[in-house]
């Protein structure tokens, strides 16, 4: 019997996935993760992504129970936060850290309850120069937008650190990924990231796999 793997999160995840069933992944790392590991292990795992464009972290909860418990996952990777300083810097909607992190920890926790044999990990965001992010001509955007992320990484980090799950850094990543490339050549905007930024993401996504599989 295959097990089932389920991608959650906001844009990055959704990238343009189906909403007529659960059969086309969308355009990004998801789809990338399927074509590698069901191409490596046929029949051994069947791929689902629900992640929605524009979701932050009280989103994501708000429908824990459709689009997480009910499917019953064997593994689970959650990719959430960037919207959650965006939306707070564009439309003053966002999702202050202490926030962020509480309901991060209850999603976890009813989870884990409800599904006690799902592998879970998670992915912290990240954020680097781009035309959504960064200004030339004022700075102090991005540098907000910084601040913020990195309270949200380092929530991120300690609710994994809390639960015992392992967590992809991506900031590190891409960081070392702009010492060969522009960032013009990893994210379209600064945090949406190109068919190469997507790559970046599923390699780290399948090492992590790995160990927990």
């Amino acid at each position: 019997m295959s097990k089932l793997i389920l991608f959650q999160g906001d844009s990055i995840t959704d990238c343009g996935r189906g909403r007529d069933g659960d059969v086309y992944l969308g355009c990004g790392y998801p789809r990338l993760v399927q074509s590698s590991l069901g191409f490596d292990c046929p029949g051994e795992y069947e791929f689902i992504n629900r992640g929605i464009s524009g979701n932050r972290i009280v989103d994501v909860y708000a429908r824990i129970k459709a689009d997480i418990i009910n499917l019953k996952p064997d593994y689970l990777s959650l990719y959430i936060g960037v919207n959650d300083v965006w939306h707070e810097l564009g439309s003053k909607n966002g999702v202050a850290t202490p926030k962020f992190e509480k309901i991060y920890s209850m999603l976890l926790e009813e989870v884990m309850e409800a599904c006690p044999e799902t592998k879970i990990f998670l992915i912290a965001p990240f954020a680097i120069k781009g035309g959504g992010t960064y200004n030339a001509e004022d700075t102090s955007y991005y540098e907000a937008f910084i601040k913020d992320l990195n309270e949200k990484i380092g929530a991120v980090k300690r609710v994994g650190e809390k639960f015992g799950l392992p967590v992809i850094e991506l900031q590190p990543a891409f960081d070392n990924a702009l010492k060969l490339a522009p960032d013009s050549y990893w994210t379209a905007d600064g945090v949406h990231p190109t068919a190469m930024g997507h790559e970046l993401i599923k390699r780290l996504w399948l090492e992590t796999f790995e160990k927990i599989k």
